[in-house]
């Protein structure tokens, strides 16, 4: 169960730890203009696809997918499925906070703690 557990939580790390970095990485994709729509779609693929500081959290992103998969082939569903996304949204909070250095509101931190104590309810829960 420990392993399962771990798993989730890793995967939940994966998943909300990239979200923001991805979502910074990738916003000089606006900029881009062409004069169709397909060359409008290969400039775009050609700068996320040249562009390490976005394909390295997408990559991470990716195992975290990877992980995912092969816990739920281990894991309840009715435990792998919430814990892992509700875990996502709570460490993509955080590091939204440690990337743009603005300390979150009250509201924000206790939903985070009852994501937290809702996930821990889950897994003690299935034990």
């Amino acid at each position: 169960m420990f392993i399962q557990i771990s798993s989730l939580v890793i995967t939940g790390l994966l998943w909300g730890w990239t979200n923001p970095l991805i979502k910074k990485k990738s916003e000089g994709i606006v900029k881009i203009q062409a004069s169709s729509r397909i060359a409008q779609f290969i400039l775009e693929l050609k700068f996320l696809a040249t562009n390490f500081e976005y394909l390295f959290p997408l990559l991470l992103n990716q195992i975290g997918s990877v992980m995912f998969y092969f816990t739920i082939n281990i894991a309840d569903l009715t435990l792998a499925v919430p814990v892992a996304n509700s875990l996502a949204f709570v460490f993509t909070a955080v590091s939204g906070w440690f990337h743009q250095g603005e300390l979150p509101n009250l509201g924000t931190c206790l939903g985070a703690i009852c994501v937290i104590i809702g996930s821990a309810l889950c897994c003690i829960g299935k034990m």
